[in-house]
């Protein structure tokens, strides 16, 4: 079973269609009880990385998500649930994130021509040998919806970047905890085979 976290966070639906495509049945919880139960569980996110935490606290998943990465069990951040798990973030100074992964979230720099926030389709340089990546080849497009980015403080676990104005870490593994910056629920068959790859890790 897969659980998808509800904190009121509005990409819930469309990481539920997409998991249902592939034959899954997830189910969109903020039990502690069914997380802790699940298989695997996915932290989607869309919005400001403070009302989050917010949010968060509010219905008392912080504890939660923390026990699901302790006990092993794989877990996805999506684009916000990507930067909740680092310790801050530049677009809510003094609002502590997660703190389960090492880095800072900072805005993307302003840049000739490029408009913020980075809404559309970018290509992936994606490392060898990376888990959720599996089958994908390097150089293929993903959505995203997105004014801050990683930099993670151990390059040892990113697993795809992107360039827009920056070099932005797009994605990172380690362990059990997989994230991704952009939405593979809205990138096609990529994302499918992303989602896929993330629901059949054992």
């Amino acid at each position: 079973m897969i659980a998808i976290i509800d904190y009121d966070a509005g990409n819930l639906k469309s990481v539920e269609k997409a998991l249902v495509s592939l034959g899954e049945k997830p189910i969109i919880t903020r039990s502690r009880e069914e997380i802790l139960a699940s298989d695997k569980v996915i932290l989607p996110g869309v919005g400001s990385f403070g009302d989050a935490m917010e949010k968060l606290h509010q219905y008392e998943l912080v504890d939660v998500i923390r026990e699901v990465t302790d006990r092993k069990t794989p877990f996805l951040g999506i684009c916000l649930g990507l930067q909740l798990l680092f310790s801050g973030s530049a677009e809510s100074p003094g609002v502590p994130g997660l703190g389960i992964l090492p880095g800072e979230i900072l805005r993307i720099p302003d840049a000739p021509g490029l408009k913020i926030p980075h809404i559309g389709w970018n290509s992936l340089d994606i490392k060898e040998g990376t888990r959720l990546f599996q089958g994908i080849e390097n150089g293929s497009y993903v959505y995203f919806v997105h004014s801050y980015y990683l930099k993670a403080s151990d390059d040892g676990i990113v697993a795809a970047t992107t360039e827009y104005s920056t070099c932005i870490h797009a994605s990172v593994e380690k362990d059990n905890v997989f994230a991704c910056q952009f939405h593979p629920e809205k990138s096609s068959d990529v994302g499918l085979r992303i989602l896929k790859n993330f629901a059949e890790l054992s």
